[in-house]
């Protein structure tokens, strides 16, 4: 794709445009200051980007003898409205930005004024007109970030030989100033220099390079850079550099976010605090800051927060950070050493507590390896036998390996800090350990876990350090909670550590940690091998009925899970790509890609055996994290191990053409399902089936033992069953033509289904919407309040009905919940009911 076809996509349509030219240049390190406004609901923000040329990039130039990826010179030759040609007055008339663009560092020695600002951003009248991968003699290059509803009121280069310190790195051979100062072709190459040099630093020297890195963003500026705005884009260039490495290194952006912005959602926690979060957005974190949102453009960041004081920071940070007040606003210091895509960066604001345990016995289930911090310990470089870049791997350093459980901490709102502390805390040291226990050293040093609004569109979102949790996994015992929590640590393995390459194969994360789910949660509950197992089959028959129902009523365009199938991977050499339907608002409830990469998953290992299959996902770990893969990586290293597959008739080829490349039912798994059903747990659902269509066949008779009022439950005996076995007795009822209000009373007094888990109140709102059982009908108000998340497709299953008062319910709650819905969920109701 080329970025004439980006910039003129429309945003409704599905497909998600990522315009940042890494191939030409790659951020390798943010320094962000950010300024927590809740009354505006703004973030107002300065970001410094330390630039390198691709490597890539820098083949091709050598070899070609051209520059990269520029614009139209008309581009800007229209001046922007409010900023004179003259660097002077235009440094003037940013003066007043400087007070929020110059953040205090983390030590809290200065506050920004988070109300200075009053610019706008008018955009430049003059369009892209045209876009070549080399450029032809006199353009200027381009630096294209990824931009999205931000107010950008300043970009300028960083003058880094001033900076605070710098003069350590000033090396004997560097060029030496004329009369005390340095003419602009020495400043540039001495520039070049000092970052070359602190890009170059080791591994193990982490801390001084962030060190630098942070004094570096102090400096002063050396020069206002002439920018542009579009929908999806913010351009910057500098008049006469026509190659990148000729472009500044460091570069200062002033900028604000926008209240509209969906990369964060502003809302009230559950005690009716305000807060705001990344959620996981279909555009990434672009309305959050300027950056390079292609996977491949990995980075590593530190971040300083100023928000109200009383207020908590949580981040995608190796520390656990404690905040320095300055009178009404406290700051926040996260870091972070290993290099992650800009898509990961996650941060949460708001007014939540810390859930501690019912007793003090923390230290005994971490252990003292656990407490120790890894940033307190030399953390070794890289090894050969590391396949990324250099960084302070935990997966050679003695410390981490020997970690079972990783420090945690757990938040919530204060109104569910007694629930949270009796479900969700005591399950998080067994499942991170039961996680260490199959897939070896924890790729994070912490991790937080925060219970966040009833908004929030899914049930968990896994970052690095961080995981949020929705409300709704609190419900019932612990079983939903566990299989969730359990979910979201397997990310920080796949999706997190290994990611990715092309963001269409969702089945690399989600497939893998849907299926990691049921292995984690088996152990962390120290199950037999035969109970695992029966627990297994019974999940696979949930699966397998769930993902025809997807398949039934879904487009098969999204059923792919390669849906660029040879092309996948593939992006321009500027860097630039979409990510097919990316924007589409109903992608984020679907399933498919974690069902269907279940299975395939499941496929491969009956296969080869459990216990071999697990023992090579350790392997593929140690070969591939900190890397970004594709489809094919993970099966050619697969096929290679268990090579013997190839003389049974397994080969790469079939399984893109049986699983990966094509819409619907993979044909080998219709001849694995039979075995599902033969199964203990699923004979017990099914005889409670068979009693509970009798006892309603009963009912509808009016028997005389009904009638000498003996309770009719007192003729059944009906079992007690696991919360998947009452999910599969509700799905197979479900299919039950006509269900008396008698029966369902009966049936939601029997199994308490109101105290019940989610996943099974989902599937009692079902039954009552089927059967118009009214009595009921707070049941489903409350579900669709409560869990916003899992309540998307009641909504359409009200109005299909097309009854009155179900319609009537629809509209009233919808119009309740609108303004706090996630956006891609309003929209998506928003579809189904108007």
């Amino acid at each position: 794709m080329n970025e004439n076809t980006a910039s003129a996509l429309d945003p409704n349509e599905d497909d998600l445009p990522l315009m940042a030219n890494a191939g030409c240049m790659l951020v390798r390190h943010y320094v962000i200051d950010l300024a927590v406004n809740f009354d505006k609901k703004v973030i107002n923000s300065t970001i410094v980007l330390f630039l390198e040329a691709n490597q890539a990039y820098k083949k091709v130039s050598d070899s070609v003898g051209t520059g990269c990826c520029p614009y139209s010179r008309a581009l800007f030759e229209t001046e922007q409205p409010g900023l004179s040609s003259d660097p002077t007055a235009r440094g003037a008339a940013c003066s007043s930005v400087d007070k929020i663009c110059n953040l205090s560092e983390h030590s809290g020695d200065r506050v920004a004024n988070v109300n200075s600002c009053n610019h706008s951003n008018k955009e430049w009248a003059s369009g892209i007109s045209g876009t070549r991968e080399h450029c032809s003699d006199g353009e200027d290059f381009v630096l294209v970030l990824d931009c999205c509803d931000l107010l950008v009121h300043k970009v300028e280069e960083v003058n880094v030989i001033a900076a605070a310190g710098i003069e350590k790195l000033m090396r004997m051979d560097m060029p030496k100033p004329e009369n005390g100062t340095y003419s602009q072709r020495l400043q540039n190459d001495v520039q070049r220099s000092i970052v070359d040099d602190i890009l170059g630093l080791a591994a193990e020297c982490w801390q001084q390079q962030h060190y630098y890195y942070l004094k570096c963003s102090q400096a002063p500026g050396c020069g206002d850079l002439q920018f542009q705005t579009d929908m999806w884009s913010l351009k910057i260039k500098k008049l006469g550099i026509q190659t990148p490495k000729d472009f500044p290194r460091v570069l200062r952006i002033c900028y604000e976010t926008k209240p509209e912005g969906s990369s964060v959602r502003w809302t009230k926690d559950q005690s009716g605090r305000p807060c705001v979060y990344t959620a996981g957005s279909p555009i990434n974190n672009r309305a959050l800051f300027p950056c390079q949102e292609p996977p491949e453009a990995m980075a590593t960041w530190q971040a300083s927060v100023w928000a109200p004081k009383g207020s908590l920071v949580l981040m995608s940070g190796e520390n656990s950070a404690e905040p320095n007040h300055n009178g009404a606003l406290s700051n926040w210091f996260y870091y972070v050493t290993m290099l992650m895509p800009a898509s990961t960066f996650t941060i949460a604001v708001g007014y939540w507590v810390e859930v501690q345990p019912e007793c003090t016995f923390i230290s005994e289930i971490l252990g003292p390896s656990s407490l120790s911090s890894t940033s307190t310990t030399k953390s070794s470089t890289s090894l050969p036998s590391c396949g990324h870049s250099a960084y302070p791997c935990r997966f050679h350093n003695p410390v981490a390996q020997a970690q079972g459980c990783i420090p945690y901490r757990v938040f919530a709102p204060d109104c569910l800090k007694l629930r949270s502390q009796e479900v969700l805390f005591p399950l998080v040291a067994r499942c991170l350990s039961a996680a260490y226990c199959i897939l070896g050293t924890h790729p994070f040093s912490r991790v937080d876990v925060l219970i966040v609004s009833a908004s929030f569109p899914s049930l968990g979102m896994a970052s690095p350090h961080i995981i949020f949790l929705s409300q709704s996994v609190l419900s019932g015992k612990k079983h939903l909670c566990g299989v969730r929590l359990c979910h979201e640590i397997a990310h920080a393995w796949f999706g997190l550590a290994i990611g990715a390459c092309d963001w269409t194969e969702e089945w690399i994360s989600e497939g893998f940690a849907t299926y990691l789910e049921d292995v984690l949660w088996e152990n962390a509950q120290k199950l037999s091998e035969e109970a695992a197992k029966e627990q297994q089959q019974l999940k696979s028959l949930l699966r397998w009925r769930r993902l025809q129902d997807e398949l039934q009523n879904s487009e098969e365009e999204l059923q792919v899970l390669r849906p660029n199938k040879q092309s996948t991977g593939e992006v321009s050499d500027s860097g630039a790509t979409i990510v097919k339907h990316g924007l589409n608002p109903g992608k984020i409830f679907m399933q498919v890609h974690y069902l269907k990469g279940y299975f395939l998953l499941h496929y491969l290992e009956n296969r080869v055996g459990q216990k071999p299959f697990l023992k090579f996902f350790r392997l593929f770990v140690e070969r591939f994290h900190g890397q970004l893969i594709l489809s094919q990586d993970f099966l050619h290293m697969f096929m290679e191990h268990f090579s013997e597959l190839k003389s049974r008739g397994l080969s790469m080829e079939a399984i893109y053409q049986n699983w990966l490349d094509v819409a619907g039912i993979p044909k080998p798994l219709l001849d694995g399902t039979l075995k599902w059903t033969e199964n203990r747990l699923v004979h017990e659902v099914q005889d409670e089936v068979v009693k509970w269509v009798e006892f309603n066949k009963n009912n509808r008779k009016r028997t005389r033992t009904c009638k000498r009022k003996r309770s009719c439950k007192d003729v059944v005996t009906f079992k007690e069953l696991l919360p998947d076995q009452l999910v599969l007795l509700l799905e197979l009822l479900f299919a039950v033509k006509s269900l008396s209000s008698r029966t369902l009373q009966w049936l939601q007094k029997h199994y308490c289904l109101r105290e019940q888990d989610a996943e099974v109140r989902h599937r009692w709102c079902e039954l009552v919407i089927k059967h118009k059982h009214t009595v009921a009908y707070g049941d489903l108000l409350i579900f669709l309040e409560q869990d916003q998340a899992m309540g998307v497709y009641l909504y359409g299953e009200l109005m299909v009905n097309e009854d009155a008062k179900q319609q009537q319910l629809v509209h009233r709650c919808f119009t309740k919940l609108q303004e706090e819905m996630d956006p891609s969920l309003q929209k998506v109701v928003a579809k189904m009911i108007l």
